[in-house]
């Protein structure tokens, strides 16, 4: 038998045939060339960001961030771009729907939350990975389903996980640690129809939309029922936004379940209701007032949300500027006389009220206030609260306080000119007088009390300052950005004359880009705009003569006064918020 060299075995064709390479794996691009391809950054900026070279362990582009180079923003659609998949925006609503088709523990395992179903049927998922190739098959296999990764930020990952946890204990009826010991709960049936409802996921459904708003600051949480769905939304900062929606055989137990906690009557469907209850969620005293309202797919329950606990009693931390703090301070500070807050309902009046009550409350001072609402209960100070049914009107309760020997009566709103006239008698003898009106700015004020009876010559001797104010969005402070835009602009929100001096031909202002902190919005919290009109000799003469609301805010200006939209555009300056809020709040 032949032997064969073992470098031959095969024959001539192997010997010859050229080696079998395999494919070598696509080359992935690096954070760095990505950045410079999308033109994020360029070679310079990159080298005098790190001299030194860039930093190993990936921590570049968190570098970048925290040294400005790029934003935020940037860095994760740099990320996403890397990683061939798109983008997770934050805000994005989510499809409730789809949260049974992945587990608890596998979505927490994998960091993956399912979001909605695409129109070819693949489940879109945002994730913290969107890489990992074991997590996409399992999912996978779990849900049936093809999987469309998103990148999402870690923070917006917790946040998701949250409300799917949320989700979850309404579905299993797990307790979310909110103490509802103060809520009524009565057994009741309820008729939804060819559905048979159960009360338990309905009040589970009912606390965690609560709990969810209070989590969220949401001031006022809306439901409203529509042909198929009842959608709910929050109003959070002012500005309402879409939550979630539930199935319309739902709605009728929502409603009912609500009116129970309320102490309203559930069988009356026809006619508006309104109502209150006091509650705790995890350790936080809240009073929510609730209104129903009949519509033709069922009926609307709006709830306002007040959260003693949220109560700002420090004036310098509601956006006051120096000047105009200490103006507002030199006239709350009198012995007498009347200061009044102006604005439309939800300008935070009663706000700036309680705080500077909060300023004046000391055992020296006998404080008693008239409210329809009490919003908010004060320690030491004593809230009479409005019932028409009982007569005790705010003129009924007015004339009672000023024989209760006060130092300081706050009235919630002067509505009536008979209010307006014993408010007015009340500044004229002796007595600090704080109350609200509803006016655009702060001389119509002034004209709003000559139409209610009030003559001009007690206005004049009565009213100390007037203040006007606004509420427009903060900017979120992890993800605003600044541009340069000519100064030209601005003259478009006030007069020249009104603009800050030393400006160049162009300034730097903020505008908003959205993030998970802020929930997409590009806004966080809110604070004031003001405008504080002080009744001087030249101003109290016109009043006296009966000058128009024009005039007098004429020579307020001429005093130094400045309007809402200048002391907006100061705040604008300083990049607490953007033009397009000051122009959204202002007008």
């Amino acid at each position: 038998m032949q032997r064969l060299d073992p470098g031959v075995i095969g024959g001539t064709a192997a010997r010859t045939a050229a080696p079998i390479v395999p494919p070598s794996p696509p080359r992935v691009q690096s954070l760095t060339q990505v950045l410079l391809g999308l033109e994020y950054i360029t070679v310079e900026q990159l080298r005098l960001a790190f001299p030194e070279g860039p930093p190993q362990g990936g921590r570049l582009g968190e570098l970048l961030v925290e040294r400005g180079v790029i934003t935020r923003t940037q860095l994760a659609h740099a990320s996403a771009v890397r990683a061939g998949v798109g983008l997770f925006e934050p805000g994005t609503p989510v499809d409730g729907s789809v949260a049974q088709l992945i587990d608890a523990r596998t979505v927490r395992r994998y960091q993956a939350v399912p979001v909605r179903l695409d129109p070819d049927g693949r489940l879109v998922v945002a994730m913290a990975d969107p890489s990992n190739v074991l997590a996409l098959d399992d999912l996978r296999i779990i849900t049936g389903r093809e999987i469309r990764p998103l990148l999402a930020a870690a923070d917006e990952i917790t946040h998701l996980l949250g409300e799917s946890r949320r989700l979850d204990s309404v579905l299993v009826g797990a307790d979310e640690g909110a103490d509802f010991a103060d809520v009524r709960v009565t057994d009741y049936m309820v008729d939804d129809g060819d559905a048979s409802n159960d009360d338990a996921p309905v009040v589970r459904l009912v606390n965690s939309i609560l709990a969810r708003g209070v989590d969220e600051g949401a001031s006022d949480v809306h439901f409203e029922p529509q042909a198929a769905e009842m959608v709910v939304r929050f109003r959070v900062d002012g500005v309402l936004r879409n939550v979630t929606t539930v199935p319309s055989r739902f709605s009728h137990g929502i409603a009912s379940r609500i009116k129970i906690m309320a102490d309203l009557d559930i069988a009356e469907r026809r006619a508006p209701q309104d109502g209150r209850v006091g509650l705790s969620v995890t350790g936080r005293n809240l009073d929510l007032r609730v209104a129903t309202l009949p519509t033709v797919y069922g009926e609307k329950i709006v709830i306002r949300i007040l959260d003693r606990t949220n109560l700002v009693m420090d004036l310098r931390d509601l956006g006051f500027t120096a000047e105009v703090l200490e103006q507002f301070e030199s006239i709350y500070r009198r012995p007498h006389g009347a200061l009044l807050v102006t604005g439309p309902t939800g300008s935070g009046k009663s706000t700036t009220l309680y705080g500077t009550l909060n300023q004046l409350n000391s055992s020296e001072q006998n404080i008693i206030t008239v409210e329809d609402p009490v919003e908010y209960r004060l320690p030491g100070i004593n809230q009479v609260q409005v019932n028409p049914k009982a007569g005790l009107t705010f003129a009924a309760g007015l004339r009672s306080i000023l024989r209760c020997d006060p130092d300081v009566i706050m009235i919630g709103e002067v509505r009536d000119p008979e209010t307006a006239k014993i408010a007015i008698e009340s500044a004229l003898t002796g007595h600090l007088v704080l109350a609200t009106l509803h006016t655009n700015d702060s001389a119509g004020a002034l004209s709003r009390l000559t139409e209610m009876g009030v003559e001009g010559f007690l206005s004049a001797s009565a009213v100390a300052g007037i203040l006007a104010q606004r509420l427009a969005r903060r900017l979120c402070p992890h993800c605003r950005e600044a541009h340069q835009i000519p100064t030209s602009v601005l003259t478009d929100l006030v007069d020249a004359a009104g603009l800050p001096t030393g400006l160049g031909e162009t300034v730097e202002v903020y505008r908003p880009i959205g993030c998970a902190r802020c929930g997409g919005s590009g806004y966080k919290g809110r604070l004031g705009v003001y405008e504080l009109l002080v009744v001087s000799e030249a101003i109290a003469e016109l009043i006296v003569t009966g000058a128009s609301a024009d005039a007098i805010a004429h020579q307020a200006k001429r005093e130094g006064m400045r309007t809402l939209r200048e002391d907006g555009l100061v705040k604008v300056l300083r990049g607490d918020t953007s033009l397009e809020e000051l122009a959204r709040a202002v007008g």
